[in-house]
């Protein structure tokens, strides 16, 4: 079976289906989510924090996404591989920016690259990019790249001004040729109105339940999440937990390992 292409997203917005996509950033995550049958997967910049323990995505490095993308293509085979562009990685020049999307497309394997930010700041960026042949998805609302400069990771998107901006923000981007967009941390009624005003599919996290697609951060539904719109599905973190409490217990009290665990 050949990998689904981007071209898949607008046929599903068309069809009126639903969009699944989870993040992964390892071989085994990668493997799981394909089988559970995603409809794509994003390599996000988020492994920044939920895997590096950092405070936000700022210090992950091109070469980090790039090796952690390559893991996650070669457990896949069927599902559509998106890469988050990290940041500086696209800020400092259109040049620069698709010699880096290039990176993650020939030596990550990905199918396509994710980048934060409006066409106003970044639309050179994003037709360069394209020009190339390289797939681009947009994101706006909360952009975690941003957090300097909008000061905690907050709602976007109350304030009359605000949602006139997003809505602005997501036409111009569908115009420069995004094929989809991300919609993080907005309104559910805002998101709605700029999904019913595209030709082009959202993907909302944390933006209601009328985009076209959802997408998690795959240890939120595992149990690690903390946000209003993460739902735990199951509590993987307190199995794992568990499981790793009983084993130092039963080498402490010399019950493990038994003779059926050894050779002879």
């Amino acid at each position: 079976m050949n990998k689904k292409a981007v071209v898949h997203f607008l046929e599903q917005k068309q069809k009126k289906e639903k969009i699944a996509l989870l993040t992964a950033y390892d071989f085994p995550t990668a493997q799981l989510v394909e089988e559970a049958g995603v409809d794509g997967i994003l390599v996000g910049d988020s492994l920044g924090m939920v895997v590096m323990g950092g405070e936000n995505t700022l210090k992950v490095s091109m070469d980090i996404m790039t090796y952690h993308t390559s893991i996650v293509t070669r457990a896949v085979n069927n599902t559509l591989v998106i890469a988050d562009m990290p940041f500086l990685s696209y800020q400092i020049s259109p040049e620069e920016a698709l010699k880096n999307a290039g990176r993650l497309i020939s030596e990550g394997g990905a199918q396509a690259v994710k980048l934060e930010g409006p066409v106003s700041k970044y639309g050179d960026v994003i037709e360069k990019i394209i020009k190339a042949g390289i797939p681009v998805m947009g994101h706006i609302g909360l952009t975690p790249q941003s957090i300097l400069e909008i000061g905690g990771y907050k709602v976007q998107g109350r304030s009359e001004a605000c949602r006139k901006r997003l809505k602005k923000e997501a036409k111009e981007l569908q115009e420069v040729g995004c094929f989809s967009i991300v919609l993080e941390c907005i309104p559910s009624d805002l998101a709605k109105e700029i999904t019913e005003s595209l030709d082009i599919p959202t993907i909302g996290i944390g933006a209601g339940p009328d985009c076209d697609g959802q997408i998690l951060v795959c240890y939120d539904l595992l149990g690690w999440g903390k946000a209003r719109f993460a739902k735990t599905y199951i509590n993987i973190r307190e199995n794992m937990k568990e499981a790793f409490s009983t084993f130092v217990n039963e080498v402490k009290q010399g019950k493990y390992p038994e003779e059926k665990h050894g050779y002879t």
